[in-house]
């Protein structure tokens, strides 16, 4: 069996993957074209997010038995068309969910308690307490929209606060606890002062949250997005936050971003971007809830423990 290692990753994924008898290409460095042109020679693929595997290029590799991403989301895989074709297609939210939930946590905490902006404050020299006050949110009550393993681990790292926590998953059911409330999206927008998306992306979830569903809230809301940023209509969230409804948002994911991930043009900011960038009331991040040094090992020592035993069959 061999293996296209398509995007960097830690050493634990070879590693791991060789002591199981696998052989393994490290082609870090080659271009997206000249690793379409050699993957048909290969029985398994793994990347992140260099290229997408179509329907096309599946057709193209009549050896693939295997395709794994380092990551959660699944997106740029035609995962329908590998399945039909009896491709085993894997991936790792075991391996992030931790650093999601923290870093979820960590924008909601610092959006919550004027950090960001207290913080440039007292570099400039500027000593302002009353202005700068925060919310607790033992009071507040949370709405978790998904409750895969993202969702759920952002739910448990909530439970030391003593706030509400409602959880609606629409594929899933019987995960109720002491702490997390199962329920439907009507409550979640009657009671919720927080919400939290945890969803993959795809048709039924691209703008999700648009002006319906914010203003289908009672109460005014904070919205946090770890997810994917096409989840989200950013033009609608401004509009909504320049009225008041939003209260706040935290923002891992951008719609903006390129497909790797990886850049913004930043000659062509769009004016709800622009807004978000200069907003007291936004925390923004590069897409990197999942991606601490932790995770980066765990993310790859699960992708080559699954593709080790889909490979070899057990």
């Amino acid at each position: 069996m061999r293996v296209l290692l398509a995007d960097s990753n830690h050493n634990i994924l070879h590693e791991t993957l060789i002591a199981s008898g696998i052989e393994c290409d490290k082609f870090w460095d080659k271009t997206k074209e000249e690793l379409i042109s050699i993957l048909p020679n290969y029985d398994a693929v793994v990347l992140r997010s260099k290229f997408k595997i179509t329907k096309q290029i599946i057709d193209a590799c009549p050896n693939l038995k295997c395709i794994g991403r380092v990551g959660a989301g699944m997106e740029n895989i035609d995962v329908a068309y590998a399945t039909q074709k009896g491709i085993k297609c894997v991936h790792a939210p075991e391996g992030n969910m931790d650093a999601v939930g923290e870093h979820a946590l960590g924008m909601l905490l610092m959006l919550l308690n004027n950090i960001k902006k207290a913080d440039a404050e007292v570099r400039k020299g500027i000593w302002v307490r009353a202005d700068n006050r925060g919310v607790e949110l033992k009071h507040m009550t949370i709405g978790i929209i998904g409750y895969g393993f993202m969702g759920s681990t952002f739910a448990q790292k909530l439970t030391g606060f003593g706030c509400e926590i409602l959880a609606y998953d629409k594929f899933k059911t019987g995960f109720g606890n002491k702490y997390i409330k199962e329920t439907h999206m009507q409550e979640i927008f009657e009671k919720a002062d927080i919400v939290s998306l945890h969803v993959p992306y795809n048709s039924e979830t691209h703008y999700l949250v648009n002006t319906h569903f914010i203003d289908s809230f009672k109460k005014p809301i904070y919205i946090i997005n770890t997810a994917r940023g096409k989840c989200l209509n950013t033009a609608d969230l401004v509009e909504r936050m320049k009225s008041g409804k939003v209260l706040g948002a935290c923002l891992d994911v951008l719609e903006y971003e390129t497909v790797s991930f990886e850049a913004l043009d930043q000659e062509s900011f769009p004016e709800p971007f622009k807004f978000l960038i200069e907003s007291d009331k936004t925390i923004l991040t590069p897409h990197i809830a999942g991606w601490t040094h932790d995770s980066n090992y765990k993310m790859s020592k699960v992708i080559a423990e699954k593709m080790a035993k889909a490979l070899k069959g057990t």
